[in-house]
């Protein structure tokens, strides 16, 4: 098993290190400065709950290969569907994908699925709760509509290019 490794431990240090300077220079703005750190911890506590849980359930229960399956060079409607629900659930490196793409091209994945697919990735579903929080529900929604319209029109306008 992979031990988990820390990254942020000199930064970390520097940020306790700061607080206790603080405290001792500037005693009510460190103080102050501890309770909106908390205040921040108790907002986003639950929203990374939430994500951690979501990632968790979207990993258990849908499976890459179980969306790629639909992708096929006569899948029509159905196919945008199913490359847009895919890019929207799938997570990772983008590179990661490559491989796969490549594989599916070659048993007849039109181009315009895979530019479907890749441009409907910009939808994180588990960052949308951050994405509310800070821009609220309107805007949240009205971009990743847009988002979601422009990788079909991405993917059509693909096709239309690679076909001539």
């Amino acid at each position: 098993m992979k031990k988990l490794e820390f990254k942020g431990v000199k930064f970390l240090i520097v940020v306790v290190l700061l607080y206790i300077g603080l405290f001792f220079f500037d005693n009510p703005n460190g103080i102050k400065s501890l309770y909106q750190l908390l205040h921040i911890f108790k907002t986003l506590l639950p929203i990374f709950a939430f994500i951690i849980v979501l990632t968790a359930l979207i990993n258990y229960f849908l499976k890459p290969k179980q969306i790629l399956k639909h992708f096929g060079e006569d899948s029509g409607k159905a196919g945008i569907f199913y490359s847009v629900v895919g890019g929207i659930l799938s997570h990772g490196p983008m590179y990661t994908w490559y491989g796969m793409l490549m594989d599916m091209k070659q048993h007849g994945l039109k181009d315009g699925l895979i530019a479907t697919f890749l441009y409907s990735r910009a939808v994180k579903l588990p960052l949308l709760p951050f994405m509310l929080a800070i821009f609220g529900l309107k805007y949240t929604i009205v971009l990743n509509i847009y988002i979601i319209i422009f990788a079909i029109v991405q993917g059509i306008i693909i096709d239309k290019i690679i076909t001539k």
